[in-house]
C-alpha cells in the first residue's frame, strides 16, 4: 500500500502500554471475584497513520509483545495481516499458544486491522463488508457479589435504555440462585429476555436441576452451566434443557482449533467467541466461518467496541455482550465507543478504522 510518497508503507513502530483500572463496586462470578481489569493497548505506526488495538489481559501481555512482537511487526506490509498473524503465532510455539500469548496476538491483530483500514481512509465495517447494519446487544453485569437492589436496579436499567436481553451472574451461593433469579425477572418484567451465566460453576446434576427451575422464569440462555472444558457435559445440557433456553460457552476459545472441537461435539447452541482473547479480528472471522459451516449462531464475547464492526460483517451473528466492565472503561478511555441505539451497536463509518481514539492523558493514572 503506497504511503503520500508513491513509496509501500511499512510498519515503523510498536507502542505497548497496560493500564489498570479498578472496578467501580465489588465484583464476582460462579467461580472467581477481582478488584481491577487491565487493558494492554498496543498502537501501531505507518505511512503517517496510526492503528489501535488492546485486549482485556493481564500486563504480562505487554511485555510478551514487546520482547517478541516488535521484532516481527517493525518494518512489515501492514496489509499482510494474515501472514503477520501466523508469524506471531509460530513465534509462541515454546512459550504455549492459549492464555496470555492469545491475548497478545489478539491486541496486535486488532492493530492491524484498524491501520490498515486508517491507511485506506475507510471504517472497518467498509474494509470487513456488511452483512448487517448493526447488531444486537444484551446487558451484561448482575454480578453475584451484587445486592438484590443492586443487580434489580442494573438489569432494569439497561430494560429501560431499550435493551431487549440481559445477563446475570449465578453459582457462587447455588443456594440463593433461584431467589436471585426470580428477583431479576421482576425487576425487568415479563418483555425482557433473561440469561444466566455459571461461569461453570455447577456439577451436570445441579446444572440440569437449574435449568429446569429457571425455565419457569422464562430464562433462555445458560452460559457455561458446567465446565467449557466438559463438551459431553454441555452436550448433556444441550439435550436435555427446555428447549427455549439455549446452551451458550466458548469464551476462553484462543483458537479455531477449539471452537471446531466444541461445535463437532455439539456442546452448544450458540458460540461465543471473544476477539480480544482468539487471536484478535482474523480469529474472530475464523470462528465465525466454522459457524456457518456448522449452522449455528455466534456471540461476540464482551469488548463491543472491538466487536460491532466484525459482527458486523459476520453471517450468523445473534449479538454482543455489552458487558458492564468494558462499556465502562471503553467509554472512560476511547473517544469514539460506541452506545446503543435501541438495543443495537452500529459501526461508525464516519471514522477510519475502528473509529475509536485512546485518550492518552485520562488513562495515565492508571498505567502500570
Amino acid at each position: 500500500m503506497p504511503d503520500a510518497s508513491g513509496a509501500a508503507a511499512r510498519i515503523e513502530r510498536l507502542d505497548v502500554a497496560a493500564y489498570t483500572i479498578p472496578i467501580d463496586r465489588p465484583e464476582a462470578d460462579g467461580t472467581i471475584a477481582w478488584a481491577s481489569t487491565t487493558l494492554v493497548l498496543v498502537e501501531l505506526t505507518a505511512g503517517g497513520r496510526r492503528g489501535l488495538g488492546y485486549s482485556y489481559a493481564d500486563r504480562s501481555a505487554a511485555q510478551l509483545i514487546h520482547d517478541h512482537f516488535i521484532p516481527i511487526v517493525r518494518g512489515a506490509d501492514p496489509t499482510a495481516i494474515p501472514e503477520l498473524h501466523e508469524q506471531m503465532v509460530r513465534s509462541v510455539r515454546n512459550i504455549g499458544r492459549p492464555g496470555v500469548a492469545s491475548m497478545a496476538i489478539a491486541a496486535v491483530d486488532i492493530a492491524l486491522w484498524d491501520l490498515k483500514a486508517r491507511l485506506l481512509d475507510v471504517s472497518l465495517i467498509s474494509l470487513l463488508g456488511a452483512a448487517r447494519d448493526g447488531v444486537p446487544v444484551y446487558g451484561s453485569g448482575g454480578f453475584t457479589s451484587y445486592s438484590i437492589k443492586e443487580l434489580q436496579d442494573q438489569l432494569g436499567a439497561w430494560a429501560q435504555q431499550g435493551i431487549k436481553r440481559v445477563k446475570m451472574k449465578i453459582g457462587t451461593q447455588p443456594e440463593q440462585d433461584y431467589a436471585r433469579v426470580e428477583a431479576a425477572r421482576a425487576a425487568i418484567g415479563q418483555d425482557i429476555e433473561l440469561f444466566v451465566d455459571a461461569n461453570g460453576a455447577y456439577s451436570r446434576k445441579q446444572a440440569l436441576t437449574f435449568s429446569q427451575a429457571f425455565a419457569e422464569l422464562d430464562v433462555r440462555w445458560f452460559e457455561e452451566p458446567v465446565s467449557s472444558d466438559d463438551l459431553e457435559g454441555l452436550r448433556l445440557l444441550r439435550d436435555r434443557a427446555p428447549p427455549v433456553m439455549d446452551i451458550a460457552a466458548g469464551e476462553y476459545g484462543f483458537d479455531a482449533q477449539y471452537f471446531a472441537r466444541m461445535l463437532s461435539a455439539g456442546a452448544v447452541d450458540v458460540l461465543q467467541a471473544d476477539a480480544t482473547r482468539c487471536g484478535g479480528i482474523t480469529g474472530f472471522l475464523r470462528a465465525g466461518a466454522l459457524c456457518e459451516a456448522a449452522g449455528l449462531p455466534l456471540s461476540a464475547h464482551t469488548a463491543p467496541s472491538v466487536h460491532v464492526a466484525p459482527a458486523c460483517a459476520v453471517t450468523r451473528l445473534r449479538h454482543i455482550e455489552y458487558f458492564h466492565d468494558h462499556v465502562r472503561i471503553e467509554h472512560m478511555l476511547f473517544d469514539g465507543a460506541p452506545t446503543p441505539i435501541d438495543g443495537r451497536l452500529y459501526p461508525d463509518r464516519a471514522r477510519p478504522g475502528l473509529g475509536l481514539d485512546f485518550k492518552h492523558a485520562d488513562a495515565q493514572r492508571y498505567r502500570a
